[in-house]
């Protein structure tokens, strides 16, 4: 039997890794989390925050690009604006969901939306 407030801890700090600025921590705490660690939900968490942290990579890729050739043009750019706060909102709304799952039901995973599951 694995603790559940050890659990609920790594946990949370996977998903509350979204909101560090430094890269090291953003990406470097799951990963550490999920090799140190044996708890299987607690893998299951840190391997679906590093598959949330690649798509977000990837969606700024593709979204910073499109906003600034909506923004060129004078209709496009409420549409700039409203495709830049969606990505705002998904990228920091949803981690906050997964930690207040990860506090009341802490012993399944939270499964992030609109991602590709890479690892």
């Amino acid at each position: 039997m694995y603790d559940p407030d050890k659990r609920k801890l790594l946990s949370i700090l996977c998903h509350a890794s979204v909101f560090f600025a430094a890269l090291i921590l953003f990406i470097g705490l799951p990963l550490g989390i999920f090799f140190l660690v044996e708890d299987p939900v607690v893998k299951a968490t840190a391997k679906e925050v590093l598959n949330f942290h690649l798509n977000i990579w990837l969606y700024g890729v593709i979204i910073g690009p499109l906003c600034f050739i909506l923004a060129v043009t004078i209709i496009g750019i409420p549409l700039a604006w409203l495709l830049g706060a969606l990505f705002l909102l998904f990228h920091w709304i949803t981690p906050i969901f997964a930690i207040l799952k990860s506090l009341n039901q802490p012993d399944e995973p939270y499964r992030y939306p609109f991602i590709f599951r890479v690892l």
